[in-house]
């Protein structure tokens, strides 16, 4: 016959809410205490009923993570990290691809209101009103949804800035700036404000194409982009996916890189997904992002402050695509 969490009290000679406390990690326990209940635990062969005590405690012990698509290195990389970080406090993580079906963040923002789940990252393309998320543990990645939900996000505007002065540096006269708006306000809307800001400081043209798109339609952008300016020689890209389609674009255009055309992109240094070597991009740190926004997340699901807005440092990495 199992052994029971009674058993485990009268075996170290304390009481039942000493043992609960332990194996839940709840208030603090004398240390001599803790020790004679794990004792209690091993020689007894005691394994806790995790699901009645989670039952009991009105929480699953797992979040969402919901991504625009899977098939993405950032997106990949950044689920690999919170789940690394979601189990060390005990958490599982289930992983949503939403883009072009909102029902799905609307289905999880549900499932937090009836417990089902405790919480959820979003990066999402998505606008939801703030009202419908209010009470909900939701951390997101640098979209800002309003008072309620805290978010994460890197330098995008000093990093933008500090890319497209590079081009300069390089010698590039004609630079452009090639991106995908998102469906909602985000903090990515940072990098082609910075973009526009350093042209005006140095007097130049601004040669832009931002539009809405969705994954997998970004090569209708860079066609038009290189249809409206067919001079640049240099440009920044605000995308890893967009960078892949430009290098793509200006070979079959005739284009040598960087002899013709230097290029930076925002994200990209992300080893054997890069197929034409390792190019010149803001290498976001998405090991800390994801880490972070785990932590945060975990502090609003148990009802701890947290910061609004946590800004990480990107890094300039240079690569094949500058010369």
């Amino acid at each position: 016959m199992a052994s029971t969490i009674k058993d485990v009290a009268k075996y170290a000679g304390v009481g039942i809410g000493t043992v609960s406390r332990v194996l839940n990690g709840g208030g603090s326990v004398n240390p001599e205490k803790r020790e004679k209940v794990m004792s209690a635990v091993k020689a007894l062969n005691y394994t806790p009923n995790k699901m009645a005590a989670k039952l009991r405690r009105n929480e699953t012990r797992n979040i969402a993570l919901l991504v625009p698509v899977v098939n993405h290195p950032f997106f990949a990389e950044f689920a690999y990290f919170v789940e690394d970080e979601a189990d060390k406090f005990g958490y599982s993580v289930i992983l949503v691809s939403s883009q072009q079906r909102v029902e799905k963040e609307t289905d999880i923002i549900n499932r937090i209101r009836l417990r089902e789940v405790d919480g959820a990252v979003f990066v999402t393309h998505y606008a939801h009103n703030e009202s419908e998320l209010k009470g909900c543990p939701i951390v997101s990645i640098d979209r800002i949804f309003g008072d309620d939900i805290p978010y994460v996000t890197s330098d995008n505007y000093a990093a933008t800035k500090k890319a497209v002065r590079y081009l300069f540096e390089r010698g590039c006269q004609k630079v452009g700036f090639i991106g995908s708006k998102p469906l909602v306000f985000s903090e990515v809307s940072e990098r082609e404000r910075a973009y526009t800001s350093v042209m005006a400081e140095t007097g130049n043209k601004p040669r832009i194409v931002n539009e809405i798109i969705s994954h997998g339609d970004e090569r209708s952008v860079a066609e038009e982009f290189f249809k409206t300016y067919p001079d640049v020689d240099g440009v920044f890209v605000s995308g890893y996916t967009m960078a892949q389609t430009v290098l793509s674009l200006a070979e079959k255009l005739g284009k040598k890189i960087p002899e013709d055309l230097q290029m930076i992109s925002y994200d990209g240094s992300f080893g054997q997904w890069n197929l034409n070597g390792r190019w010149t991009c803001i290498e976001q740190p998405v090991e800390k992002m994801a880490r972070a926004v785990v932590d945060m997340l975990i502090k609003k699901i148990n009802g701890e402050a947290v910061e609004k807005r946590v800004e990480l440092p990107t890094e300039l990495v240079v690569g094949n695509t500058t010369k």
